[in-house]
């Protein structure tokens, strides 16, 4: 766990460290959640739910890109391979 100090400033402000903000994907303008268990506070990055949407958007896109290399990949084996053979014999 890595260890971060920072000066609360006299109106309560207290600066999140660039790389804390770039690996919770904190940035400016978002809103982050205030949590106090038991001696700690717990400083939770924002997860709305169009936050959600776009990385599974993401992600069915790359799927989609995976989806047509693999039937290019399989189109050239099989021109140059010719098709499988039946197997359920």
């Amino acid at each position: 766990m890595t260890e971060h100090k920072r000066k609360v400033g006299d109106r309560g402000q207290v600066t999140i460290p660039k790389d804390l903000r770039d690996r919770r994907g904190i940035e400016g303008g978002d809103e982050v959640e205030f949590v106090e268990v038991n001696d700690e506070i717990i400083i939770k990055p924002p997860r709305d739910e169009e936050r959600l949407a776009e990385g599974y958007r993401k992600r069915a896109e790359r799927s989609r890109e995976l989806a047509e290399e693999m039937e290019d990949a399989s189109a050239e084996a099989t021109e140059h391979l010719g098709d499988a053979p039946d197997w359920s014999e």
